[in-house]
């Protein structure tokens, strides 16, 4: 929920901002200047054919009308069709241009803010909502592409339409426009003060909606958890006051751009009033025609009729400014984590090596709370290492830390011999394959959540990785086999199922070093004891990291190491862990009660 204060806040923030983030979208316009082209010259063309008319006008009213003159009667109205042919073709033709290159420009806008914000470090993401994002990337850009297109549009063509029927009137009649040019700036100043005020109250109102927004979708996603709790009453009042908030800041915005439009409406044709009065008492006393008056009429009230249309554009392309900016933000945003300039590559072949060197770590929305401290750790290719201890002990964070998602502060962290701050990311993360506690399943089918692995995979891979992880037989039972859509999150499938997909997305990426977070925590005893067999022979010649809550699954580790408060306490196999009675003991007393006095005597 935004209050007030989180309103005033947003206002305080945009105050003063002018529509130079639009200036972002000129590389793209750019690119298609074949488009632009096409757009300009139809554009000039509409608006040539409109100031054409006010001198047909004069012309006829001057001639006046008789049936001796039929056929120069005939003539200028067959002219006058002519050119509303040609302006109708003109005005389709700049339509197509204009919205085809508004569509164009926002589809890769659209795609640049999506590729730059999946490169993004997770520190980013720990203190942005993943909603807004998504709203920048939807409400703004469909902001920016009615400004691109048709707003873009009506702005050059009345700019063009003001500019021209301004020289005509010149043209026309220098001692009235006289009279009308010296009105603009009683007109102008006050739309640029009026314009400040929308633009800053259009910003507002985009990031309320977007905090709406985001709210709206965690909790449509979490909408299980919700009516599990009976909390739709609660979410329902919450986002309604979000709403409430976006509803308020959006009709400040309404209110100043009325405000605006009304003024300048008033404004413009108020002069132009004043200037036909004038010139009525000009044809009164014969120093003009009747024909000369209505042409500097019309081209008044196309001056007029364009500029108070471009007040309203004028604000159309505030809330576009608005809209730029805030993706102007997330494109200007720099990853924390990213390829050095010159990267170190990593030896080939891999062998899988991990060491951690006096490794201090804090997260950076809680640096004040370090998680690691001066952690010095080794593991030796095709080691299979268990990683326990109680809950924050840091045993998650190692794998953030070996994925390079973050930074240490303080300490080096290297993968076969090399510090992964020198190479590059990307290659690192290729050679680390991972199970998570909270498996992702996308909303797709489940060949295409198993071949997330390794894209590039063969059919043959895909089922291979399957079976090892013995999630062939369940998928040959779904309706449509591997071609099943498993629905957002993988909804449709049981957690056990989902657990093994994600280990056959696992197996087929193949990487020399198996990172393994509670890899078997959602099946049952039967599953778990089959998948821990096919974990096994996944874990040969790979070196493995298994962090496991459930002693019972660390059993044949090569080596245990019991982390607490980012430091790693004990280290060896279970049985000298148990025999030493410390940390670990105490953590397997707890999920052995039974018959622990017995166990413990055995061990020694």
């Amino acid at each position: 929920m935004l209050e007030s204060g989180r309103l005033a806040e947003i206002e305080t923030k945009t105050r003063g901002r002018s529509v130079r983030p639009l200036a972002r979208l000129f590389p793209y316009v750019l690119r298609y200047r074949k488009l632009v082209a096409g757009a300009l010259v139809f554009l000039a063309l509409a608006a040539t054919m409109t100031l054409t008319l006010p001198l047909a006008v004069r012309r006829m009213i001057d001639h006046g009308f008789s049936t001796d003159d039929a056929n120069f009667i005939n003539n200028y109205f067959l002219m006058l069709l002519l050119i509303a042919v040609l302006l109708a073709l003109a005005s389709a033709c700049r339509y197509y241009f204009v919205i085809t290159l508004g569509e164009r420009v926002v589809s890769d806008l659209r795609r640049d803010v999506f590729a730059h914000v999946t490169r993004l470090s997770s520190s980013f993401y720990d203190v942005n909502q993943s909603g807004e994002i998504v709203s920048r990337l939807t409400a703004d850009t469909t902001q920016i592409k009615s400004t691109v297109g048709a707003t873009a549009s009506l702005a050059l063509r009345n700019t063009i339409l003001c500019i021209g029927a301004i020289a005509m009137m010149i043209v026309t009649s220098p001692g009235l426009s006289s009279l009308v040019l010296g009105a603009i700036p009683i007109i102008v100043f006050p739309l640029v003060a009026f314009g400040r005020a929308v633009r800053r109250r259009s910003r507002a109102a985009q990031d309320t909606l977007a905090h709406a927004m985001s709210y709206a979708g965690e909790a449509i996603g979490a909408s299980r958890t919700l009516q599990a709790f009976n909390n739709e009453p609660v979410a329902g009042q919450r986002f309604n006051d979000a709403v409430e908030s976006a509803f308020s800041a959006a009709r400040d915005a309404v209110r100043a751009r009325a405000c605006l439009t009304g003024f300048a409406i008033c404004m413009v044709f108020g002069s132009v009033v004043a200037v036909l009065w004038f010139g009525a008492q000009r044809v009164l006393d014969g120093s003009m025609s009747p024909g000369t008056l209505s042409q500097f009429l019309l081209y008044s009230l196309f001056a007029a009729g364009s500029l108070g249309a471009l007040s309203e554009v004028w604000s159309e392309i505030s809330q576009a400014a608005g809209a730029a900016e805030r993706l102007s933000e997330l494109l200007d945003e720099v990853p924390a984590i990213r390829a050095p300039a010159d990267p170190v590559p990593l030896p080939a072949p891999a062998t899988g090596s991990v060491a951690f060197e006096k490794v201090s770590f804090a997260y950076p929305a809680r640096d004040d709370l370090p998680i690691l401290s001066g952690l010095d750790l080794f593991i030796r290719p095709g080691e299979t290492v268990a990683i326990v201890g109680p809950s924050g002990a840091g045993k998650s964070t190692l794998f953030s830390l070996l994925l390079r998602f973050y930074d240490p502060m303080s300490g080096r962290v290297r993968v076969d011999g090399i510090d992964i701050a020198r190479a590059d990311p990307a290659e690192v993360r290729a050679r680390i394959a991972i199970v998570p506690q909270d498996v992702t399943i996308f909303a797709g089918t489940v060949r295409e959540n198993i071949a997330f692995g390794r894209p590039e995979a063969a059919e043959t891979a895909i089922h291979s990785a399957a079976i090892a992880a013995l999630a062939d037989g369940f998928v040959r039972e779904l309706p449509d086999g591997y071609d099943t859509m498993v629905g957002e999150r993988g909804i449709t499938l049981s957690g056990g199922q989902r657990q093994r997909i994600a280990i056959a997305r696992a197996i087929l990426k193949d990487a020399p070093i198996l990172l393994l977070d509670e890899a078997t925590s959602a099946l049952d005893a039967e599953s778990e004891t089959l998948v821990q067999r096919a974990l096994e022979g996944l874990m040969k010649g790979r070196t493995t990291l298994v962090i496991a809550h459930r002693l019972a699954t660390v059993l044949k580790a090569d080596r245990i190491l019991v982390m607490d408060h980012g430091r790693v306490v004990e280290e060896g196999t279970h049985q000298a862990l148990v025999r030493r009675d410390g940390v670990y003991a105490r953590l397997a007393r707890l999920q052995f009660e039974q018959g622990w006095d017995e166990y413990l005597q055995a061990a020694k």
